[in-house]
């Protein structure tokens, strides 16, 4: 999940910031959250599973990961994405991941336990489960002893490890881009198409895996890696090209398209919309029955990718703070779930079965609408806390870290959602951002551009 960072500044106009924090994209998170928390809800109240039309809106609350990717894929890569067009320097990778482990990994550990302690007592001294949980590689397990897709509680933790995975290849993956891009030359505009190119081509590997999936033999645990997923991470990486070449070239193509993004993004949540609504017919698949076919699975992906990008680009592309959808993406009550959208992801599951167990529901047994509510009153009265006494002060471990050893803009980014991180599926620090009033220099790797540039301030199967 990955949470973005402070407020764009309003303007009359201009390209998006590429280095501070959008709350637009904190209000997306937050969306992609309590979503993938209702489709959870549903599917233990059956109401998910009923031959309605209800039901097979709700059927696909899932598509909250591909989000979740979609925003992480932006918000880390966009500084990779500037060293190659800017010519700034890239996030030092060891800082980089000391800053994802923090982030992740101190509240995702106190749940693991929570979980663990209250329905998988039997496994307590399994040393094995403990290291592939606390390490996020229990997506990698082929045999394992519990049912679905994790131990009880944690069946949501699988698109961590998604994540993970994300995180720790995404230096690699970047550099390889960067040398692919810079055979084009200096000119900003060549190496972007470059990037954007490369950046098709990872998405092709998720087509090819799920093809691979099901020869010579279906292999349902290939759904659960990360070359799956790249097909939601490359929509949030070619934005952060966008950003960044949009604001070297105003008037070049990613300008216009910025421009006509932030004109009519209606347009893009309304093809959204379309691409959901096709996605809840029987096109991808029997419901809840993960991916039952290499058509359907193949469909899922073309339709979810296309969810995820068109729902993130009018947020990532925000030029303006006071325009529509930052207003309502970006207001105070929607950058407060965004904030602890990460705790809500890992705890949604956690409040529901303590739920069931409380009122001593049976699963499957109805009663969707009651069950929501308290579900999620639950599940934000732990996220909050686990955000105030855990997230908050391991993040402010990182001041320790050495200064100027990454990009700042690494720092307004967080797990999923996982998230998160995710955006999903979240960050370090939040850091006031501003858009410079200057067009930037098409040639960034020579000084004078660079001084030329106006500086800006520094800155997660079928479920989450």
């Amino acid at each position: 999940m990955t949470e973005t960072g402070s407020t764009l500044g309003a303007r009359a106009d201009g390209p998006p910031s590429t280095s501070g924090h959008l709350d637009a994209l904190d209000g997306m998170r937050a969306v992609a959250a309590f979503a993938v928390l209702i489709f959870h809800v549903a599917i233990e109240s059956a109401t998910a599973l009923e031959n309605n039309f209800l039901g097979a809106l709700l059927s696909r609350g899932d598509v909250a990961v591909p989000i979740f990717f979609t925003l992480s894929g932006l918000l880390l890569y966009r500084p990779y994405a500037r060293a190659v067009l800017e010519g700034t320097r890239p996030p030092g990778t060891r800082t980089y991941l000391i800053k994802r482990a923090l982030r992740i990994l101190p509240a995702y550990w106190l749940v693991v336990v929570v979980a663990m302690l209250l329905w998988s007592r039997d496994h307590l001294g399994d040393v094995k489960t403990w290291l592939q949980m606390v390490f996020l590689a229990h997506n990698y397990e082929t045999n394992p002893w519990w049912f679905g897709l994790g131990p009880k509680g944690l069946a949501q933790m699988w698109s961590l490890c998604v994540e993970a995975a994300f995180y720790i290849v995404l230096p690699l993956v970047a550099a390889g881009l960067a040398m692919f891009a810079r055979r084009g030359g200096a000119d900003a505009g060549r190496r972007a198409k470059r990037l954007l190119l490369g950046l098709a081509a990872l998405a092709a590997i998720s087509y090819l895996w799920t093809v691979l999936s099901y020869y010579p033999e279906y292999r349902p645990y290939m759904n659960t890696w990360l070359p799956r997923a790249w097909t939601f991470f490359a929509p949030g990486m070619a934005l952060a090209v966008v950003s960044v070449w949009a604001r070297q070239e105003q008037d070049g193509p990613a300008g216009r398209f910025v421009r006509a993004v932030n004109a009519s993004p209606g347009t893009l949540w309304l093809v959204a919309g379309l691409a959901y609504a096709v996605a809840a017919s029987p096109v991808t698949g029997t419901r809840f029955s993960g991916v039952d076919g290499v058509w359907s699975g193949l469909f899922e992906l073309v339709l979810y990718s296309t969810i995820a990008a068109c729902l993130v680009a009018p947020c990532a592309l925000l030029s303006r703070a006071d325009a529509p959808v930052g207003r309502l993406l970006g207001n105070p009550v929607m950058r407060f779930f965004g904030r602890i959208s990460y705790g809500v992801f890992l705890w949604q599951f956690v409040a529901l079965y303590l739920w069931y167990d409380l009122t001593e529901q049976r699963p499957f047994s109805g009663n969707f609408l009651v069950n929501l509510v308290m579900v999620a009153a639950l599940t934000t009265g732990l996220a909050a806390l686990t955000y105030r006494y855990i997230e908050e002060p391991a993040r402010g471990l990182i001041r320790f870290l050495r200064p100027g050893s990454s990009s700042a803009s690494e720092s307004s980014v967080a797990a999923p959602s996982s998230v998160a991180a995710p955006s999903s599926v979240a960050a370090p620090s939040s850091v006031p951002s501003s858009v410079p009033s200057s067009a930037v220099p098409s040639s960034p790797s020579s000084p004078a551009a660079a001084a030329a540039r106006s500086p800006e301030p520094l800155p997660q199967g079928r479920t989450l």
